[in-house]
């Protein structure tokens, strides 16, 4: 089935839809976004991702926990440090999405549309720190 055409397709079961929900509700939190948007192409230990959006690590650990429990990143021990990276690429094209979706509401031609393919950082990113 083509992904694009879900004319008549019923929702998946109430629990699923409730995961939906808790997706959603994960991406309403400014943090969480800039956290998953600086796994998209990569994974990265909580210090440095602490250290990416300039917020301290027991902060970022919170969120990352509530980000593993509605299944959008998961982890990988190396030693004692965790790797945290998204959960697979559902997730990835649901952020990338949703940031290149956001860049259509700025003045002229988004920067997703002139041709660099690379993931940037978040417009604001640092400066709102």
């Amino acid at each position: 089935m083509n992904a694009d055409s879900q004319e008549g397709r019923p929702l998946p079961a109430d629990d699923q839809v409730d995961l939906v929900v808790e997706v959603f509700r994960m991406l309403a939190d400014a943090t969480r976004v800039r956290l998953l948007w600086a796994l998209v192409d990569r994974e990265l230990s909580v210090n440095d991702l602490a250290g990416y959006i300039g917020k301290p690590a027991p902060s970022v650990s919170q969120h990352l926990a509530k980000l593993r429990m509605a299944r959008l990143v998961n982890t990988r021990r190396a030693g004692t440090t965790i790797f945290y990276s998204l959960e697979n690429e559902h997730v990835r094209q649901l952020v990338v999405d949703a940031v290149y979706n956001a860049e259509h509401a700025g003045p002229g031609v988004p920067p997703h549309h002139r041709g660099d393919s690379t993931v940037r950082a978040l417009p604001s990113d640092r400066a709102a720190q």
